[in-house]
């Protein structure tokens, strides 16, 4: 079996082929591609492989690109960082995709689910417009406001007052600028779906942090990250190397509108 790895981080890339490999040897990687450009002119010159690995956030724009200039007709598996909206389309459209940093248990599943690809269902570009739809239509408000119950009342709590929400025991807590906690129904995975990403950064599967709410970042161990805040944090919020551009891009793009 013939597969295309389309992703931007070597790092990543990397490690997707090792348990690729892990997972079932006889799937042999002939491409890996780094970026919309590239992808687009590889896909146009080569015959269709048996499956592809995509990255949806590629450094040159959003994978999804892709399919407005070629045809892919190979079946997908989408490899997405905490993209609650990408995720909940996925489900909708019957696409499958894996949440990183990618388990060797979803991995399989993965290519064991695609491998027995129907040849005779709906085309990629049908299922990748639908899921746009999707996506576009779970993107089009955002709260700026929450009420957060307390005994027999709701305190009103703004979105703007927030500089970060942590998960601890299951539990969601909402922490403000002036170090005020709030304690949250939702999952962390929930509340990511109401607040803008552009403004919210999810560093990994305990924080969500505030743009503004960050002081600075410090290089971390093996290429990691650690986001410094002006509030104080209950343990130290460190991004993945696999995720450390990703954040770099949020922050800076986020930075330009400030």
């Amino acid at each position: 079996m013939k597969a295309v790895i389309v992703e931007d981080e070597v790092i990543a890339a990397k490690n997707l082929q090792r348990l690729i490999t892990q997972v079932n040897r006889g799937i042999k990687i002939i491409a890996v591609l780094r970026s919309i450009e590239e992808s687009v002119q590889w896909f146009s010159e080569n015959p269709s492989p048996d499956l592809v690995f995509m990255d949806i956030h590629l450094s040159d724009g959003a994978s999804f690109s892709i399919f407005e200039k070629v045809k892919i007709q190979a079946p997908i598996i989408f490899t997405t960082a905490y993209d609650e909206y990408a995720l909940k389309a996925f489900e909708v459209n019957s696409i499958d995709y894996l949440l990183k940093p990618i388990n060797i248990k979803d991995l399989e599943r993965a290519i064991d689910k695609l491998t027995h690809f129907n040849k005779t269902q709906t085309g990629n570009e049908d299922v990748i417009a639908k899921m746009l739809s999707t996506l576009q239509q779970e993107k089009t408000t955002y709260k700026s406001n929450f009420l957060i119950p307390h005994k027999d009342k709701f305190i009103p709590l703004s979105v703007n007052d927030i500089a970060y929400i942590f998960s601890e025991n299951k539990v969601a807590k909402i922490v403000t600028f002036d170090n005020h906690t709030y304690y949250e129904n939702d999952s962390l995975d929930k509340l990511q779906q109401q607040i803008e990403p552009s403004k919210f950064f999810r560093a990994n599967r305990q924080f969500i942090v505030s743009h503004k709410a960050i002081k600075d970042i410090s290089t971390w161990f093996d290429s990691k990250l650690s986001i410094n805040l002006f509030v104080d944090v209950p343990e130290k919020i460190i991004v993945s190397r696999t995720r450390a551009s990703e954040f770099k891009e949020w922050y800076t793009e986020r930075n330009k509108f400030r």
